[in-house]
């Protein structure tokens, strides 16, 4: 359970694309509203996933494909407004633009990625005794999942102080922005050509 929780969380994806992006550009402690709801956000998914909703989505396998749909779109979106970024120095003013908590929980439920991994993860641990197989699972997960997601909150900002010299953050915020669009549009590939 806990390489199943660290695999799929500490590998790159979009939310954590778009975590390391805000890190960067606003620092961690900023961002630790959004990678909290993240990780609060993919638990009560998951959670959800493993006490219910993995019955409904055996029954009516669409409902994960409009999911998948609907979140590559959100995530090519968020990908575009990331690359059009402008990093410049961030004021007190730019505290809109800085990611919330209930995006970052929002963003798992449309996550292409995070349905993924509570679906195959459910699969995978459910057995006879699975209620407390699966809330163990959903216990481990939480702790993985944080831990994970600060680790490439931490990185953003670590990555700032390179990043802060030139063009080099514009540069970095273009990259993230593609590779967050590509990562989405391979994983929505992917789900429907397996």
């Amino acid at each position: 359970m806990f390489t199943f929780s660290l695999s799929m969380s500490i590998s790159p994806g979009p939310v954590n694309i778009a975590i390391l992006s805000s890190s960067m550009n606003y620092g961690f402690k900023r961002t630790f509203a959004f990678i909290s709801g993240a990780t609060i956000g993919f638990t009560l998914l998951l959670a959800a996933v493993c006490f219910g909703l993995y019955q409904i989505i055996v029954i009516y396998p669409i409902l994960l494909d409009i999911f998948t749909v609907l979140g590559t779109l959100l995530l090519v979106w968020i990908g575009w407004n990331i690359f059009r970024a402008k990093a410049e120095k961030i004021s007190v003013k730019d505290n809109a633009q800085i990611p919330t908590f209930m995006q970052g929980a929002l963003l798992q439920w449309l996550n292409p990625k995070a349905w993924i991994a509570a679906v195959a993860g459910t699969a995978i641990f459910s057995s006879e005794h699975s209620a407390y197989i699966l809330l163990l699972f959903v216990l481990i997960y939480f702790v993985v999942c944080y831990l994970s997601l600060m680790v490439w909150g931490i990185v953003g900002e670590k990555l700032a102080v390179f990043l802060n010299q030139g063009n080099r953050a514009h540069i970095f915020n273009m990259l993230m922005g593609i590779v967050l669009i590509m990562i989405s549009l391979q994983m929505c590939w992917g789900y429907f050509h397996p």
